[in-house]
């Protein structure tokens, strides 16, 4: 497989980055991002963008990849709700269909939210936005899109979150949550597991698009390094 990142250098992106380098039936690893990476691996080639919403000029290096893992996002308390509209769905729209116009078999996989609302109308507004972008996402025409829930997540490998509060967070609490995460599957993964879930999923169509706590980790449980 060869597989697009966006947003690799974020707590889930870096831990999605390196469960790929990590497989043996990855062949390269593309990643797009407003900054290069310091890392270096045979496998990784990266591609810096001063403009995430317009990736035409890269049309033609993306039309040889065969998946696309969307786990750039920000949190709607680091930000008012235009500008986390614009990262959590006009984003991830823009991108898609750029991916979907450079090579239309391509898998898509979002990193979306848990208590996403799939209505739309709900009261709350992070999740009204997530909910039109999965919609969306799964009905432009990929030939497998996938939205990951997660609930909680455990920074596994050395991650670290970009947001203050979740970084005090897992500083102080993380190993009660370590204690916690086998007794409350639907409830707790870890960053691990997120990527492993994908790769299980781009290995072996789920028939379900929508894929809550419980089931990244059943998924990250079924992967094959």
């Amino acid at each position: 497989m060869k597989i697009v990142i966006i947003g690799a250098s974020g707590m889930v992106g870096s831990a999605v980055l390196r469960e790929c380098l990590n497989a043996n039936d990855v062949e390269q690893v593309l990643v797009v991002g407003r900054s290069k990476l310091p890392l270096q691996h045979p496998k990784l080639i990266s591609i810096v963008s001063n403009n995430l919403f317009d990736l035409s000029e890269i049309k033609e290096t993306l039309a040889s990849y065969d998946a696309c893992l969307f786990c750039l996002g920000t949190s709607i308390g680091d930000s008012n709700e235009d500008v986390y509209k614009s990262l959590n769905q006009t984003l991830p729209l823009a991108v898609a269909k750029a991916m979907l116009d450079a090579n239309p078999a391509m898998s898509f996989i979002y990193v979306s939210g848990k208590g996403t609302d799939s209505t739309e109308q709900g009261n709350v507004a992070w999740a009204r936005i997530k909910g039109k972008t999965e919609n969306t996402l799964l009905n432009i025409g990929f030939k497998d899109a996938y939205m990951l829930r997660p609930a909680l997540i455990i920074p596994k490998n050395g991650e670290q979150s970009k947001t203050k509060v979740y970084r005090l967070l897992y500083r102080y609490t993380g190993w009660a949550m370590r204690v916690l995460q086998p007794l409350f599957p639907s409830m707790i993964t870890d960053t691990q597991k997120v990527g492993r879930a994908m790769l299980t999923l781009l290995r072996a169509p789920a028939s379900n698009h929508i894929i809550e706590n419980e089931q990244i980790n059943l998924l990250a449980d079924q992967q094959i390094i």
